[in-house]
């Protein structure tokens, strides 16, 4: 895995700076910058329609931005799949900066296994056996080995999502964004899936993580940001944010989580 602690790195992993996203006349994010250190687990809150999911799509170009610059290792992202000149591609940025949805999005007719081993075989190019053991690692990792022969309709929910997790990091990415992961599910399955992620932050990925689990983002980010209306209303550390927050808008927010 491709991990580390190291969090005194001179350069960010990846930022956004001035980003914005239009639909049409609808503007949803307003000129937002991120600098995402390696080894930092950043959470990003506010209520729904604040952008929070639109920021992290676009933080690896699945949605594309109407304004602003994404870097990845002091490198700008291009507009186009492939490296050009000095531009990095977005295939480029999405072969290291994983993503986990929702909706865990796993191939159906597709037993656990395959589904992992899936991106390093066809994307990676990796050997079949290299593959399949580094995914079976994963798998064991998130406490799914004994599933690597099972099909997802034969998954709870809590058990997809951790596939998903494991199929993002066997492409070993250096950055992992999770957008919403347990919103999807039933109360009782999310505490396994925070469990796996709580474990990634304590080996040192560097995640970006949107999220209203106020509790976990208290425990595992480094630092937190608010958004709303499509703006940073407020950023800082957990203690800062959640635990003592100062914007009224925020304030109230997070009152209704405690609450």
């Amino acid at each position: 895995m491709n991990m580390t602690t190291n969090s005194n790195a001179v350069a960010p992993v990846i930022e956004a700076i001035g980003l914005q996203k239009s639909y049409g006349p609808l503007e949803v994010l307003k000129g937002l910058d991120l600098s995402l250190e390696r080894g930092e687990v950043v959470a990003l809150i506010g209520p729904s329609g604040s952008g929070k999911s639109t920021f992290i799509r676009c933080l690896n170009m699945m949605e594309i931005p109407t304004g602003g610059i994404i870097r990845f290792r002091q490198k700008r992202v291009g507009d186009r799949f492939r490296d050009k000149g000095e531009d990095i591609g977005i295939g480029t940025l999405r072969r290291h900066v994983g993503m986990v949805f929702q909706h865990f999005n796993l191939f159906p007719h597709k037993t656990v296994l395959e589904n992992v081993t899936e991106g390093p075989i066809v994307v990676c190019k990796r050997p079949k056996a290299e593959a399949r053991d580094l995914a079976m690692d994963l798998l064991i990792q998130v406490g799914l080995g004994d599933k690597h022969a099972a099909y997802p309709a034969h998954l709870s929910g809590g058990q997809k999502q951790r596939v998903a997790i494991a199929r993002a990091l066997a492409m070993e990415p250096e950055v992992l964004l999770l957008d919403e992961v347990t919103s999807a599910l039933d109360p009782e399955l999310v505490g396994e899936v925070l469990a796996v992620i709580r474990g990634l932050a304590d080996k040192g990925m560097t995640m970006a993580i949107v999220t209203h689990e106020m509790a976990f983002a208290a425990d595992v980010a480094s630092r937190v940001l608010f958004l709303d209306q499509g703006v940073i209303a407020e950023s800082g550390s957990a203690e800062d944010v959640i635990l003592n927050p100062q914007n009224p808008r925020l304030q109230g927010f997070v009152a209704r989580f405690r609450g």
